[in-house]
């Protein structure tokens, strides 16, 4: 059984006690198979068959993936692969970060695995909202792939997107809620901050009332840009009761980023037990997915309960890195995780993170 079967099968079927062992195979794999973490690794020192822990291997931090090609060196070649790339361009005009995911099954295995823990756990297929483009119309964005399978796997007939690159047709958005309203069937809605607040305002602005049946839901992929004022998860839930009737419980807020194959959500009364309220919640990560907080400077874990910048090791990333460093703060506590924000720059300059290693190669094959 090769390595990506191990996962995918340890993804469907969750073996807790079996994810250090199977962690500490995949960063050897990696280590093996793609050639700029070899570099990192080396650079640092480090003996994969010396390397008894998972928390000590050699974590890549998101910038990374602006400058190097973090995958085996026959992945992007693979008939399926697909190449996922970070919205913004804070390098330049045209670097932008990009997850090479030679086997988007593993992704699709990831994504729907938990989405059905913490979105749908009552088993429902919904009419689905879609806010974002899927991925037909946005193939480079991971976000819009996965809202594309979800549709596939949880949503019922009818269901639609109404957006593509241009924006959100929130006119055909509002016709799809009035007449689920009209016929009492629960919907799911999915998008980011942003479209959800575009949303929102319409209805406001045309004095439109609608309810939504019970069980309806929102996911809120996050995402501000474009908001003059940003909505916070708490707000988010808020409108969402007032402005369709979804209660707070139903209203999940999601963590992903494209350098990573697997998402974290909100626990909630709807999904698990002690969920928190808006405002306050707290993330659960699936099993196949390792976070830690870690000292900005040593990059070596802090105490539980204390504040440090989220590291990851993501089992779904078997075909890039799955050692990777955020930009994000938290607090984790068990398999609870509590965002922070962003760090600041005097903390992010503080990391170990070898990035100048990586900025040294874009330079090489740049030139090439």
């Amino acid at each position: 059984m090769t390595i990506q079967s191990r996962v995918l099968s340890f993804i469907h079927r969750p073996d807790r006690a079996g994810f250090e062992s199977l962690a500490l195979e995949v960063f050897r794999y990696q280590f093996e198979t793609v050639a700029a973490y070899r570099e990192h690794c080396r650079a640092l020192g480090i003996n994969p068959a010396a390397v008894g822990s998972v928390d000590d291997v050699p974590l890549v931090s998101t910038v990374a993936f602006k400058y190097a090609m973090l995958a085996p060196a026959d992945g992007a070649g693979n008939p399926h692969a697909r190449i996922f790339l970070t919205s913004g361009t804070t390098v330049g005009a045209e670097r932008r970060g990009r997850h090479v995911v030679a086997d988007p099954e593993i992704y699709r295995g990831s994504a729907l695995a938990h989405l059905r823990r913490m979105l749908f756990p009552d088993g429902l297929k919904l009419r689905v909202l879609a806010l974002h483009p899927t991925g037909a119309a946005m193939p480079e964005s991971s976000l819009a792939a996965m809202l594309g399978w979800c549709i596939d796997e949880f949503g019922t007939t009818p269901s639609i997107c109404v957006a593509d690159r241009r924006g959100i047709d929130c006119s055909r958005a509002i016709e799809f809620l009035a007449r689920a309203q009209i016929d009492r069937a629960p919907v799911c809605i999915l998008g980011t901050t942003a479209a959800f607040a575009l949303l929102a305002a319409t209805i406001a602005e045309q004095r439109v009332t609608i309810r939504l049946a019970p069980g309806s839901r929102l996911m809120d992929t996050g995402g501000a840009k474009g908001q003059a004022e940003p909505l916070d998860a708490a707000s988010v839930a808020e409108l969402a009761e007032a402005r369709l009737g979804i209660a707070a419980d139903f209203v999940i807020n999601e963590y992903g980023m494209t350098e990573l194959c697997s998402q974290m959500y909100d626990a909630t009364g709807f999904n698990s037990d002690g969920g928190a309220k808006p405002g306050a919640r707290v993330k659960i990560a699936p099993p196949w997915l390792r976070v830690r907080a870690v000292d900005p400077a040593t990059l070596k874990g802090v105490p539980e309960g204390a504040t440090g910048m989220l590291a990851f090791f993501d089992l779904a990333n078997v075909n890039s890195v799955s050692a990777v460093l955020s930009e994000d703060l938290g607090v984790v506590e068990g398999d609870r995780i509590r965002l922070m924000g962003r760090a600041g720059l005097a903390q992010a300059r503080g990391c170990a993170l070898g990035i100048d290693q990586f900025r040294a190669q874009a330079r090489v094959e740049d030139a090439g």
